[in-house]
């Protein structure tokens, strides 16, 4: 789902939480003993929600935050707050035995939440390469192990596919990802969507600077002169790409000559890390590398 305008600064509340995000919490605790049953859960990030999904464990979701939008399956799980600001009314009426967490807003609320009796873990990831050990946490906790290992098997092995398939590129052209327009922002050196134009063999002009997120302005744009540029967002009533090729200025960068500035993306492969990570990166080589992928498209 793409973010409204009107949302921006929910939006920007969401990028400094999460990828905005993060490193994966290190312990784990012994999962509880409930006999054959497996955990009611309830997940308090878009990313947890897919996860849960992906190793097989929706039954077991009972609750979601109301930027939870994928799979579509969650649409019909009870919203109990918003992402990293759950209602703890609503998470004492359902009375979960486990609330996973990337990032609270408020940590004191996580204490509020074990008050209540319930269980909560964190697992928050920061790279790719930390996803299938995600995977197989919750898998344990959720008693989808097998799920959760083949899946975290596949994720691996899929990224070390392209690390050898982009091992060996001669040039790896400079992408700017717009994440929002108004103001503009993108991600910095140590993003999550910077590792991702990594694996695709491409080159994040936002890796000059040492920040996750951040505002910057059209003439940085310029002066970096990328060769691709993606737009994260939709426009209102125009193309976001049109958009860009039209901003006075812009008509200097080599993306915009060139014609390689696109849209229409589902901006949570790229934002999100999450089970369908694979499919971020491939998003992003057709469009660096379209002499490899000719269906890359505008």
């Amino acid at each position: 789902m793409h973010p409204k305008r009107s949302a921006l600064p929910h939006f920007i509340f969401l990028l400094s939480l999460s990828f905005l995000l993060w490193g994966c919490s290190p312990g784990e605790k012994a999962a509880p003993e409930r006999d054959s049953e497996r955990p009611t859960v309830i997940s308090l990030a878009p990313s947890i929600t897919e996860m849960i999904y992906a190793i097989g464990a929706g039954e077991q979701l009972k609750g979601r935050t109301s930027a939870c939008d994928w799979p579509k399956e969650a649409a019909s799980v009870p919203v109990t707050g918003a992402f990293g600001r759950p209602s703890l009314e609503m998470l004492a009426s359902l009375h979960p035995d486990l609330v996973i967490d990337v990032d609270l807003a408020d940590e004191t609320m996580g204490k509020k939440i074990e008050a209540l009796g319930i269980r909560r873990e964190t697992i928050s990831c920061k790279t790719p390469e930390e996803i299938p050990d995600a995977l197989k946490r919750i898998g344990r906790l959720t008693g989808h192990e097998r799920q959760a290992d083949s899946l975290a098997s596949i994720i691996d092995q899929g990224l070390e596919k392209y690390r050898k398939k982009t091992a060996e590129i001669g040039h790896r052209p400079s992408i700017y990802l717009e994440i929002w327009d108004d103001p503009f922002w993108t991600g910095g050196r140590g993003s999550y969507t910077s590792a991702l134009i990594l694996y695709a063999g491409a080159r994040n002009i936002g890796d000059a600077v040492e920040k996750e997120y951040f505002e910057i302005s059209q003439e940085w744009v310029i002066r970096q002169n990328p060769e691709i540029i993606a737009c994260m967002y939709m426009a209102k009533e125009s193309s976001a790409a049109d958009d860009v090729m039209n901003r006075p200025g812009w008509n200097h960068i080599d993306a915009v000559k060139n014609r390689r500035v696109y849209d229409r993306f589902d901006n949570s492969i790229f934002l999100r890390p999450g089970p369908r990570v694979l499919d971020g990166i491939e998003a992003l080589y057709r469009l660096a590398h379209p002499e490899s992928s000719p269906q890359a498209s505008r």
